[in-house]
Parts: structure tokens; C-alpha cells; sequence
């Protein structure tokens, strides 16, 4: 998973992702796999410091039973391309 990926391939991919964890409802010891899984998935979907943090952020989320239920995914993706500032801007020098 690259930067060149699309923002709605993006959402779609953190949609499934968020629909697997919803897996440990059914079956608890799921999250034993998908904690540290994800973390890795949320690091190579989003890439720099904002893309470490939720990694920790879902891997916590993951792990603990009662806040499964948070969109983790989806709501970095809501953060990147709705809230985020950041701005690709290319300096060119003369």
C-alpha cells in the first residue's frame, strides 16, 4: 500500500478493515491477531507521524473489549482528507 493510493480506495479498504474487527464479537480471541494487524495496516495506509500515532490509537482500540466498536480506519481517513490542513506544495526554485 502506497501514498499513491487513492483517498477512495483509502475509505474502502479502512471500511473492510473496521468490518474485520468487528470479527472478535463472534469470536473474542480474533483480537489476539487483529490488534497488532491492524496497527501494521493503519502504518502502511497512512504513512509519517499521524499515520504511527493511530496505529498505537488502533492497536490499543483493538485490544481492549469495550471500545471495539470505535472506526478506527474510517475516522483516520476522516482526519486525513476532511480536517487535515497539510497541503502538498511544491517549491520551485529559479
Amino acid at each position: 500500500m502506497n501514498d499513491a493510493m487513492s483517498k477512495n480506495k483509502k475509505l474502502l479498504l479502512g471500511l473492510l478493515f473496521d468490518g474485520c474487527g468487528y470479527i472478535s464479537y463472534i469470536f473474542p480471541p480474533f483480537d489476539f491477531l487483529w490488534a497488532p494487524l491492524s496497527a501494521y495496516l493503519m502504518t502502511r495506509l497512512y504513512k509519517g507521524t499521524s499515520g504511527k500515532v493511530a496505529a498505537v490509537i488502533s492497536f490499543i482500540e483493538e485490544a481492549l473489549p469495550i471500545v471495539d466498536f470505535i472506526p478506527s480506519f474510517t475516522l483516520m481517513w476522516i482526519y486525513t482528507y476532511v480536517f487535515s490542513k497539510e497541503e502538498n506544495v511544491i517549491d520551485i526554485k529559479q
